[in-house]
């Protein structure tokens, strides 16, 4: 059971993602104008509609909130409820037509990640969480499966390019011990490790944005995302996390990544 004001926050946050799949879906089949940001990653004129009418939304309807947000920088952050978006996580795969692209809505309570919507139109699934209480994809209850050890594990890895030289050989102990490591799913692979179909993700180079709706939903499913340093994710965290769905997994791999 969730309380009132959890389950109100819930379902806006899944009404924010209707908005944003609903324009993600028009500009699926439309040519779009494409950008490159000072750090090379892509951005479109997308990208730029979906988190400014997010950002309508949720400042219409909770204008004492905060927001941070991957195109349009960031206020009150101090604030109790923080909303964390990434418009479109994977640009480079929508741009590409590959459909592991998707929006994430992360909510924030205290610094911490709290809510997470994960929606991806292309392939018409959504994983929504509490951290710590629930997990479901499309509408069914998932959970995260036991891996303690990782000579079993099934680890993803977004981009190894997005290591700085010195994280690539902590990247190399990690897929020396896993059984395999698949690269290039985006947040997907987040939601696909809630749903227990994966064991670990390791990556590098990620924003706050990135991460903290998928750390609610794994959070949610029984596993678990912190930074390399088994640290919480906080709205300062840059780069480096780990995501498991076992804790005894996630432990040894943030030995390995030390």
């Amino acid at each position: 059971m969730i309380d009132t004001f959890t389950s109100e926050l819930v379902r806006f946050a899944e009404q924010l993602a209707d908005e944003s799949r609903r324009m993600l879906a028009d500009a699926a089949t439309a040519t779009v104008r494409v950008d490159v940001k000072a750090d090379n990653s892509f951005v479109t004129e997308v990208d730029r509609a979906i988190e400014a009418r997010l950002r309508e939304l949720i400042g219409a309807a909770h204008p004492e909130h905060g927001v941070m947000g991957e195109e349009s920088g960031s206020h009150d952050l101090d604030a109790e409820v923080v909303w964390v978006l990434d418009p479109v996580d994977g640009t480079a795969p929508f741009i590409a037509g590959i459909p592991v692209y998707g929006t994430l809505i992360g909510v924030s309570r205290f610094g911490r990640p709290w809510i997470g919507v994960l929606d991806y139109p292309a392939t018409g699934d959504r994983w929504v969480g509490v951290n710590g209480v629930f997990a479901r994809r499309n509408g069914v209850a998932v959970r995260t499966r036991r891996c303690a050890a990782p000579v079993a594990a099934l680890a993803t890895c977004s981009n190894p390019d997005f290591f700085r030289p010195d994280e690539v050989p902590a990247l190399a102990r990690v897929r020396d011990e896993v059984r395999y490591i698949l690269y290039g799913a985006s947040s997907f692979a987040y939601g696909m490790l809630a749903s227990g179909r994966t064991d670990l993700a390791v990556d590098s180079g990620l924003k706050p944005y990135d991460v903290f709706a998928p750390a609610a939903v794994i959070g949610g499913a029984g596993g678990l995302m912190t930074e390399w340093s088994g640290a919480e994710i906080h709205l300062a965290s840059q780069g480096q996390i780990v995501a498991a769905g076992d804790p005894e997994l996630h432990a040894a791999v943030v030995k390995l990544l030390s």
